[in-house]
């Protein structure tokens, strides 16, 4: 099971993400109030979708012995009319996908399908689950903040 902290620092919306042995801070853009000091909530969705999406693609052409060189994924979420629903608006992630290597047609077909198989596009695109639970660490019984 994975596990990621996300705390809050003084003042703006910077907040320190720890996973695991590694720490970086997150940060929303100036037009919302952030001061840009590190990636906004979208772009480390992006991120883990591309970086899952290249580390499977390696993965799988290294199993098969492929001469898979190198592996560019682009990624970019845009707002458009949710076709099931007329009249609301839905995201969506445009993933384009580079491959460089001695690759024929058949194997880089191949890689295409497997893109759809990495585990953070599966947890994208399949059913899920969010348990939210609100822990009251310094909340006095008011429910006023102490």
């Amino acid at each position: 099971m994975s596990q990621v902290v996300v705390s809050s620092r003084s003042g703006g919306l910077q907040h320190e993400v720890q996973t695991g042995k590694h720490s970086f801070i997150a940060d929303a853009g100036k037009d919302v109030g952030g001061a840009e000091t590190g990636p906004d909530p979208h772009e480390l969705l992006l991120a883990s979708l591309g970086a899952c999406t290249s580390m499977t693609l390696q993965l799988f052409a290294k199993r098969r012995e492929w001469k898979l060189d190198h592996v560019n994924v682009v990624l970019t979420e845009e707002t458009i009319e949710d076709p099931s629903n007329p009249g609301k608006k839905m995201s969506r992630i445009n993933r384009d996908i580079e491959v460089k290597g001695d690759l024929n047609a058949e194997q880089v077909d191949t890689l295409k399908k497997i893109a759809d198989k990495c585990p953070i596009h599966k947890l994208l695109t399949e059913s899920k689950q969010i348990v939210t639970n609100l822990c009251d660490v310094g909340v006095e019984s008011s429910g006023r903040v102490g």
